[in-house]
């Protein structure tokens, strides 16, 4: 503990965040960092608790509390405030593959569960995390980690989300072969074309990725495995095949069906459409990239549309962000569940993970832009309404509640509300089907891979999985201990030992 009285000297004070109406204008991150001096302030108020929670990853009440990856956040907090940033990255990078990730899209559970929180501010764990990445970065402290020998194994690993990449990542300096294939143009899953790049420069994915293929990982985008490539012919060539294709299979609405309803599309698809175009205008202005649409039509856009958005989680926020930045007539955001507390509840005390109402930056951006907040809740949409050409012109929504557990409607509270553009993000209900059938491997009723509990193996031979497709749609950080924790399994069945770490 550098400094035993940190914790009540220093006020938290967060990174600056660049003002909505103008960070708007464009889809560049807009948080920028503290200066040193002051980052170091924040380090010292961690308290180097006897238990420290934040890293603990405990499930309290169904819901898990502090760090999956339990990072040694104590530890690298005391380099930071006594000033050895290099010592306090090694043992970041210790526990940690990606911290340029978690650092930007994690929602912090280590803060959740930080003891300065339970009646003051929590120490500002996610900030000194990517402050001590991106300080790597620049400074040097990262270089190219290629094994010295070389296994003579060879592994495949199917998707570059999360979980793949940290699956290669590990396997990769362990002195194995690995070849990641993706079907998108790029690598990154999600963190690619799932989340916008005001919140996720895609930089920050390509810096990586160049790391990795210095280090020896082969990326083969474009395929398609199971359509462009046979699973028979993978299991030929791998001595094992690591699935973490993500949970991309999205709930739908009955009301709704982008499939066959003009005007209606899903949150990923649209999310995508808008990266791709901001990525071939180089980051232009948000004026800029408009300007071109409007010549060729190469995306769909929100531009001068009513939009509902379904869905309160992250993805139906970064829609409502993107959709602002568009130029949307108006936007809505229907949510069905309750509106949650602005405050814990007695029976969600702390260290339980905080089941309060979050105002997140799209939600800004659309109160600073249209005076309201666009979150409207325990509603869903109940009918489409459109003109006599077929365009989808407004929705007809309904209150619902939940009896038994089951959502019902609430008779007579119909409304109907301008709508040219209906976005769903209500979520995933499991992988999609055509990997798994290719491979043979069993699914859950959730239609998640089918393991024996903490094991990855999907009990084919030389098959295993990880991520999201595991465990069902979850976070960046779930997806990055779900690979490390399988490359070590996949390691252990490769060489009948392993000296990895399981966490």
């Amino acid at each position: 503990m550098g400094k035993p009285t940190g914790f009540l000297e220093y006020e938290r004070v967060d990174n600056t965040v660049i003002p909505p109406e103008e960070r708007i204008r464009n889809f560049n991150e807009f948080r920028r960092p503290v200066d040193i001096g002051e980052r170091r302030q924040q380090a010292a108020r961690c308290m180097n608790c006897g238990v420290p929670f934040c890293q603990s990853a405990m499930k309290l009440s169904g819901m898990v509390t502090g760090c999956p990856l339990h990072n040694l956040i104590p530890e690298w907090n005391d380099q930071i405030y006594r000033g050895h940033l290099q010592h306090a990255f090694s043992r970041l990078y210790r526990t940690s593959d990606f911290p340029e990730f978690t650092g930007r899209v994690c929602p912090a559970l280590c803060e959740k569960a930080c003891m300065n929180g339970e009646f003051g501010d929590p120490v500002t764990i996610h900030e000194n995390e990517l402050f001590l990445i991106e300080t790597a970065f620049e400074k040097g402290y990262i270089k190219p980690q290629i094994p010295e020998v070389r296994s003579g194994k060879k592994v495949a690993v199917v998707g570059s989300g999360p979980s793949g990449l940290a699956v290669a990542d590990v396997l990769n300096h362990r002195g194995h072969s690995v070849t990641v294939y993706e079907r998108e143009d790029r690598i990154g899953g999600l963190l690619m074309y799932g989340i916008p790049n005001m919140k996720l420069d895609k930089r920050v994915v390509a810096r990586r990725k160049k790391l990795m293929e210095e280090e020896g990982v082969e990326f083969r985008t474009g395929v398609n495995v199971g359509t462009d490539i046979s699973a028979d012919e993978l299991k030929a060539q791998y001595d094992a095949v690591v699935l973490c294709c993500g949970a991309k299979q999205p709930r739908k609405l009955d009301a709704a069906d982008p499939e066959t309803d003009k005007g209606v599309v899903y949150a990923v698809d649209f999310l995508t459409e808008t990266t791709k175009a901001v990525l071939q205008t180089k980051n232009r202005t948000v004026q800029e990239l408009m300007d071109a649409h409007k010549k060729d039509r190469q995306f769909l856009s929100a531009a001068g549309k009513h939009v509902v958005v379904v869905g309160g989680g992250d993805t139906g926020n970064d829609c409502i962000g993107t959709c602002v930045r568009e130029g949307c007539a108006s936007i809505t955001a229907l949510e069905m569940m309750p509106e949650p507390p602005v405050e814990r509840a007695a029976s969600n005390p702390w260290p339980e993970w905080p089941k309060v109402k979050k105002t997140d930056y799209g939600h800004e951006e659309a109160i600073a832009v249209f005076g309201k907040d666009p979150r409207v809740y325990e509603t869903t949409v109940k009918k489409l309404i459109r003109d006599k050409r077929g365009a989808l012109k407004k929705i007809e929504t309904v209150q619902v509640k939940f009896e038994n557990r089951k959502m019902v409607e609430v008779e007579g509270t119909e409304k109907t509300i301008p709508c040219d553009l209906l976005i769903i993000a209500a979520g995933f209900t499991g992988c999609q089907s055509y990997v798994p059938e290719a491979f043979g491997t069993p699914l859950t009723g959730r239609h998640t891979m089918a393991t024996a509990e903490d094991s990855y193996f999907t009990g084919v031979d030389g098959i295993f999985t990880a991520g999201d497709m595991h465990r069902g749609q979850s976070l960046v950080v779930w997806a990055v201990a779900e690979g490390r924790a399988c490359a070590a399994e996949v390691d252990q069945t490769l060489m009948g030992y392993t000296n990895l770490h399981r966490q």
